[in-house]
């Protein structure tokens, strides 16, 4: 006996707002049917002592003090500016006063 039924699908596809054609229900109900058993399968490993994980193989982020480092490029990029004005990049007015 089936576990999803067609009446299923219509309700999580209008849950989850989305326009299904109702020749494409016949489709998902099966293809959700065989999801429920790949979860059953996996209820069915034994998990005991197996500690929680995230991933097969842990990660760990590769991180470096912050530093400052001064740099003399500030000059030169202010001169490849289109229009400069002391210390500082002069743009076009955008808001109105």
């Amino acid at each position: 006996m089936s576990k999803i039924t067609a009446d299923d699908v219509r309700k999580v596809a209008k849950l989850a707002r989305l326009d299904l054609p109702e020749e494409t229900i016949n489709t998902y109900t099966g293809q959700l049917e065989r999801i429920l058993e790949y979860v059953d399968h996996l209820q069915a490993v034994d998990t005991e002592g197996v500690a929680p994980t995230t991933r097969a193989v842990e990660v760990v982020n590769v991180t470096r003090e912050d530093t400052v480092v001064a740099t003399e490029v500030r000059e030169d990029l202010l001169d490849q500016a289109p229009q400069r004005e002391g210390d500082f990049f002069r743009v076009p007015k955008i808001l109105a006063e």
